[in-house]
């Protein structure tokens, strides 16, 4: 493991002696006179050093992300526990005690950048390894599912937990029509965590991380595994109810951002075990859902918890923007032995996460320090030039693979892929909505019954919560919230609706 400011993540470039410059390195004489005709007179047009300022600040935003564009980060490391050589060949898994180091960034999803922390939202908990394989980008959510299977669907759904393109405010009506049209119904069961106090964590010290999607993993004799990943915060659970949650985004929204700075700040470093559910082939054949399907989880007692190590992180950002906000995360980076499987949410992301980066940061957004595979250093003699190009290009090397000079390729050392899962079949149009029946329904039943019934006042304030978000929404819409979790429990739907009644009457007497 590197360490602290020994990488590339913690550059810092000012002069030693402090003398202030333009940016071709010409010492200004004063800070802030402007050259002027008089005392009195018009600005003059060679008063570059102003100009060179003003124009700069124009464009020193870039592009928010669009979703997960309100976030926090830190670095730290991963530190293998447990032997798992037998699952995934990683060179980051090839030893107990080994550390590799990361940084993982904190998100909320639908909200713009100054939003508030404590929002009602899924949290992103994105970690970028950067190992002697290259960089390893785990982007993964705070909830174990989500809410929709078709990718299509998703700039669809963002739309809906954005804002009204004709009012620009939030609208409850976008968000609960998309949620109860009947083919979208598959979400029920994210919907009921993002209504109950999960919804809203506390912090982010205090959150899991979940991988969501199923991937594939292999070992160093060829053995494949389907997995899933879990990062349990060893520093317990802990939520806010809808009021309390409200309250401090009023009062403080960045609360959660002050929070992390200020324990790693302060030496309280938090923590995370690391953990894997493994699944064979064999054994995924006979779920009673498909092991694509990122609207279910796995059964722990059927494909219990193993520990792999745990994530620590414990180095604030120098700079947030040079570390946090150019940070880019993508499920496309990846290393040997772990690949993606054939979800088509993952698969889609693939493509979408890399590309928006490409779009925010630009072509070379790889050079950018915090995403520079530090570790591994990168080569490709073909991918060349473009905008914000600073690693030298590779100097004289062709910029295609010359039959003059020698390359060196290493897949046919770790054949993974072709021995795995056989596809064959026309190109077919499939739109996975929810399914007939109640089977979409099981898993939140159970949520409900099993889960959030042995939580003291979990039922209450799902029903609570979810009752007077809804209010806001048009009665016919209201009446298909109701009918959607009806089909969950009755209790829960006619507590949703007496919640509903409340807050309707309340917004009413305020008008």
């Amino acid at each position: 493991m590197s360490g602290k400011g020994s990488d590339n993540t913690n550059s810092s470039e000012v002069r030693k002696d402090r003398v202030v410059t333009t940016v071709e390195g010409l010492p200004i004489n004063e800070p802030f006179a402007t050259q002027r005709v008089g005392q009195n007179g018009p600005l003059l047009m060679q008063d570059s050093s102003l100009i060179e300022l003003l124009a700069h600040f124009n464009r020193e935003r870039i592009p928010e992300r669009n979703p997960h564009a309100h976030g926090s980060g830190a670095f730290g490391y991963f530190e293998v526990t447990d032997d798992i050589t037998d699952i995934c060949g990683s060179a980051m898994f090839s030893e107990i005690g080994k550390k590799t180091r990361c940084l993982t960034r904190f998100s909320t999803v639908g909200g713009e950048k100054g939003s508030a922390d404590t929002a009602r939202d899924p949290r992103g908990f994105s970690t970028k390894f950067y190992t002697e394989e290259g960089n390893l980008d785990w982007v993964y959510n705070n909830t174990p599912i989500f809410f929709i299977r078709d990718p299509a669907k998703f700039p669809h759904f963002i739309h809906t937990q954005k804002r009204n393109p004709q009012t620009n405010t939030k609208d409850a009506n976008m968000f609960w029509d998309f949620l109860t049209t009947p083919e979208n119904q598959v979400c029920i069961h994210q919907v009921m965590i993002l209504f109950s106090d999960r919804g809203t964590p506390a912090n982010y010290r205090q959150m899991n991380g979940y991988s969501g999607h199923t991937y594939k993993w292999s070992n160093k004799k060829g053995d494949w595994y389907y997995v899933q990943v879990h990062i349990k915060s060893n520093q317990g659970i802990k939520n806010l109810t809808n009021e309390e949650a409200v309250k401090i985004a009023g009062e403080d929204p960045d609360y959660c951002q002050k929070d992390l700075f200020e324990n790693i700040e302060k030496g309280n470093a938090p923590t995370w075990s690391v953990y894997i559910q493994t699944m064979t082939e064999q054994e995924s054949k006979r779920l009673p859902f498909s092991v694509f399907d990122l609207t279910k989880v796995w059964p722990h007692k059927q494909f219990p918890l193993r520990r792999v190590g745990k994530l620590v992180l414990n180095e604030n950002p120098q700079n947030y923007f040079a570390q946090v906000e150019q940070a880019a995360f993508a499920p496309s980076n990846t290393v040997p032995y772990q690949e993606a499987s054939a979800d088509p949410v993952l698969q889609s992301r693939l493509f979408a996460y890399s590309d928006a980066h490409r779009y925010r940061l630009g072509p070379n957004f790889n050079q950018i320090p915090v995403n520079c595979p530090y570790a591994s250093k990168f080569f490709h003699p073909a991918i060349r030039d473009g905008p914000m190009n600073v690693n030298g290009n590779f100097g004289a090397e062709p910029n295609y693979l010359a039959t003059t000079n020698q390359y060196q390729f290493v897949q046919k050392d770790r054949p993974i892929q072709q021995h795995q899962e056989v596809w064959t079949g026309p190109a077919t149009p499939f739109h996975w909505a929810t399914s007939p029946g109640d089977a979409d329904y099981v898993q939140a039943r159970d949520l409900y019954r099993k889960v959030l019934a042995a939580q003291p006042g979990q039922q209450k304030n799902l029903a609570h919560n979810v009752g007077v978000h809804v209010a806001n929404a048009r009665p016919d819409i209201q009446k298909r919230v109701f009918e959607m979790f009806a089909r969950v429990d009755k209790q829960l739907a006619t507590d949703i609706k007496s919640e509903c009644d409340a807050a309707s009457s309340e917004l009413r007497s305020k008008l």
